[in-house]
């Protein structure tokens, strides 16, 4: 039987992504086409025709601006969660000033939902051997778990060393760390739990990947994409560089499709209770053991 994946939405609207960070101000964000409540509502219509929850993970900001999305994606059976308030990378904060950031998105959305937030994904997959202090600060403040570590190589983030699966950071708190989804050939190892990768590259590829992980593993996968990728209408950039035009707008169209087929192909479920389901195997794993990040 195959174990139950987790399914994941990175609630951040066009204008706030990373690839466009230094060609759109955030001064500017209020003055833009808000697209984020659209999109997330093709989203839930979607998981609701296929039957599964998922998680959302939601910007502060987010949140502030639109009350009523999250207590829609609550009333759903969805879980709520932070991806903190205006999708800064945790690498550019001290702990003090993250500890800042995620308790304002944590004020913001339990206030807009009506219920505890527990779970948190940095912006970009942000927490890496820079922030060795987060875990601490995520910890300190409550939250359950963090699905914030890319244990690859790649240009905008990344720690290689880290585990694969669900692991400790901590050795005197329960906090979970779920590590993006990966796959490995030989010695490469591949992104393989969404976003770019699912929408950019063939559909079979990514099926694969998660029949790899759930069959010869034996584990659990947890797929992620955000709400702008089902929207091919959205403004576009035209003075950002081209690297960052061709990642983002690449292949839009074919992202509400492929979706629907995903996730009537596999078993899916909630972070949250995939977190539960690993929590009692999930080794200790500190960074000081990370000697070839």
């Amino acid at each position: 039987m195959s174990p139950i994946n987790g399914l994941s939405v990175d609630v951040e609207d066009w204008f706030q992504v990373g690839a466009f960070e230094n060609v759109i101000a955030r001064a500017s964000w209020d003055s833009l086409d808000d697209r984020v409540e659209r999109n997330c509502a093709v989203i839930l219509d979607l998981f609701a025709e296929a039957g599964v929850k998922a998680t959302f993970f939601t910007l502060g900001w987010v949140a502030q601006r639109h009350p009523a999305l999250m207590r829609r994606i609550v009333d759903g059976g969805h879980e709520l969660a932070s991806h903190g308030w205006d999708h800064a990378r945790v690498f550019t904060f001290d702990a003090k000033g993250f500890a800042a950031d995620i308790a304002r998105a944590k004020a913001v959305l339990e206030d807009a939902a009506g219920v505890a937030i527990t779970g948190y994904r940095a912006p970009s997959f942000s927490i890496d051997q820079r922030t060795p202090w987060a875990h601490e600060v995520l910890a300190d403040q409550g939250y359950a778990y963090s699905s914030s570590v890319a244990p690859i190589r790649h240009d905008h983030y990344g720690w290689r060393a880290a585990p694969r699966f669900a692991y400790r950071p901590l050795p005197d708190s329960p906090l979970i760390e779920l590590p993006v989804t990966t796959v490995e050939l030989g010695t490469i190892r591949q992104a393989a739990g969404g976003g770019g990768f699912f929408r950019l590259l063939p559909y079979d590829l990514s099926t694969w990947a998660i029949r790899r992980i759930n069959g010869e593993e034996g584990r659990a996968a947890h797929f992620y994409f955000h709400p702008w990728e089902v929207d091919p209408g959205q403004p576009r950039i035209n003075h950002a560089p081209l690297r960052s035009r061709l990642r983002h707008y690449t292949r839009l169209g074919a992202m509400e499709g492929k979706l629907r087929r995903l996730v009537r192909a596999f078993p899916w479920g909630r972070m949250d209770e995939l977190v539960r389901a690993e929590a009692a195997n999930a080794p200790l794993w500190l960074p000081a053991q990370d000697i070839a990040a």
